[in-house]
C-alpha cells in the first residue's frame, strides 16, 4: 500500500489473490486495508475480506481493542530495560513531514517497551506494545528515549539497510464471534533486517 505507487503493492497483490471477495470500504485503492503501517516497516497488516469485517476491525482499532507488537533493533540499551512512555506526538514544528513529542497541539500516545536482547553496547533487540497507533509512534518514542532504532534516518538512527522494525503480533477480537484471535510468525522478518555487524542470526530468535 503506497500513496505514490500504481502497481507492486500491497492492494495489487490482494487483488491478485482474492479477486473481487474483499471489502469495498475505501474503494479501489484500498479495497480491505483495515490500518497501516509506515512504508518501511515490515510485518503483519490486517485486510478485511467483506465489508462486515472490516466494519467490526475498524470499530475494534478504534476502541483500542487491538493488542500489537513490535520488534525493533535501536542503538545502544535503553534504562530501565522496561517501561511505558506517555507522551503527546504532533507534527514537528519546522519538519512537517516529521512526527514530534510536543507538549500542546498533539495526540496521547503511549508504548510499553521491554528489552529482549542485547549486543554489547551496540544495539538491542525491543519489543513495544501499542496502546495508540499515532503516525511514527514508536520512531519517535524511542528517539525520544534517546536510542533512535537503526536505519532510520528521518529520527537519527544509526544506518542499516533498513528501517528495522517489524510488525511481529496482532490479537483482535474475530469480527463476527468477538473470540480473541493472536496471528504471531506469519510474517518472518526480512533478509535486510539483521545487520551483519551483529552476531546472531535473527531467525534464532524468531
Amino acid at each position: 500500500l503506497a500513496r505514490w505507487n500504481a502497481d507492486g503493492t500491497l492492494v495489487n497483490a490482494l487483488i491478485a489473490h482474492c479477486g473481487d471477495s474483499l471489502s469495498g470500504i475505501g474503494g479501489v485503492k484500498r479495497p480491505g486495508i483495515v490500518h497501516r503501517i509506515d512504508k518501511d516497516t515490515s510485518g503483519l497488516l490486517i485486510a478485511a475480506k467483506n465489508d462486515m469485517a472490516h466494519h467490526a476491525l475498524s470499530k475494534a482499532f478504534a476502541d483500542h481493542s487491538i493488542e500489537r507488537a513490535y520488534k525493533c533493533l535501536v542503538w545502544g540499551l535503553p534504562s530501565p530495560k522496561a517501561g511505558s512512555i506517555e507522551t503527546l506526538i504532533g507534527r514537528h514544528p519546522t519538519h512537517r513531514q516529521k512526527m514530534a513529542v510536543v507538549t500542546r497541539n498533539g495526540k496521547e500516545a503511549i508504548t510499553h517497551y521491554q528489552v529482549e536482547q542485547v549486543f554489547g553496547l551496540g544495539a538491542s533487540l525491543v519489543e513495544c506494545r501499542l496502546e495508540t497507533g499515532r503516525t511514527h509512534q514508536i520512531r519517535v518514542h524511542l528517539r525520544a528515549l534517546g536510542h533512535p532504532l537503526l536505519g532510520d534516518d528521518a529520527y537519527g538512527g544509526p544506518p542499516a539497510p533498513r528501517l528495522l522494525l517489524h510488525a511481529a503480533w496482532l490479537q483482535v477480537p474475530h469480527p463476527r464471534s468477538g473470540a480473541l484471535l493472536r496471528v504471531t510468525r506469519a510474517a518472518p522478518f526480512p533478509a535486510p533486517f539483521w545487520p551483519a555487524a551483529l552476531p546472531r542470526d535473527l531467525a534464532d530468535l524468531w
